[in-house]
């Protein structure tokens, strides 16, 4: 096993966060010797530490926010002290949208300082830390500065961040697995404050890019009380992919 996923969190929104129904933490991915947070939101920091398998923090490279929305980055600033072993020891990289940082920062300046680097995440650019190569293919459509990611490592893993659906979507993210915010089961009127994916969205895109595994995580309140298992169980009929619903402490090896 060269890398892993682990799902640390597999909520999203607003009433997810609030309610703790699902987890906010976001996920690792590790790979060779690399390791890197993504989205590290409500409560990422307390179930890492709760986790069964331990994950030392002051091992991680680095820290992605695919955007700034407090449900993908609220435990970012004390992730990063983790990483810097409390500030005292400069190290580690954050990927993150200009928006981040610049215009109402969800970082801490005095946080920053203990970091090595800063990549401003744009599209269409590529990024490098240690053994993880990875791109943003396509800014997202969503209220606020979004992107999400394609890894090549052994085999390409993409992650579609936060974003309503647009037609040229599942072009960019022609991966061997694909892993998806799906936030409700129901597509609803998008509009400038609302821009997720649904699953009739998600069955559009996999059917499309037919990846070897297709993997829906960060679930709404909705889409959590129509049991993901099983919606994921119709689509892998429906599509014949192999379709998983992530659950909270999942670990997935690639």
């Amino acid at each position: 096993m060269e890398g892993f996923v682990k799902f640390f969190g597999t909520g999203g929104a607003r009433f997810v966060v609030t309610t703790q129904v699902r987890s906010t933490g976001g996920l690792l991915i590790h790979y060779k010797n690399t390791n890197l947070y993504i989205d590290p939101g409500p409560g990422a920091l307390v179930r890492v530490h709760s986790a069964k398998e331990r994950y030392n923090l002051s091992r991680l490279d680095g820290i992605v926010l695919t955007h700034k929305h407090l449900d993908h980055s609220n435990d970012v600033n004390i992730m990063i002290e983790a990483m810097t072993e409390g500030g005292f020891k400069k190290r580690g990289v954050l990927f993150c949208p200009e928006d981040a940082v610049d215009d109402d920062p969800v970082v801490r300046k005095y946080v920053m300082q203990s970091l090595d680097k800063i990549e401003t995440v744009k599209e269409g650019q590529t990024y490098t830390i240690k053994d993880i190569t990875f791109t943003a293919p396509v800014r997202h459509m969503h209220p606020v500065e979004t992107y999400g990611f394609v890894f090549h490592l052994n085999k390409t893993i993409g992650l579609i961040a936060d974003t309503r659906y647009f037609e040229e979507l599942p072009e960019f993210y022609r991966c061997d697995y694909l892993i998806a915010n799906v936030l409700r089961k129901k597509p609803i009127e998008q509009h400038d404050t609302v821009a997720h994916l649904s699953v009739e969205d998600f069955a559009r895109i996999i059917t499309e890019v037919k990846p070897e595994v297709a993997i829906m995580t960060h679930f709404g309140l909705n889409m959590i009380r129509e049991k993901p298992y099983l919606l994921a169980e119709q689509l892998k009929d429906e599509t014949g992919i192999e379709v998983i619903a992530a659950y909270d402490g999942m670990k997935w090896a690639f």
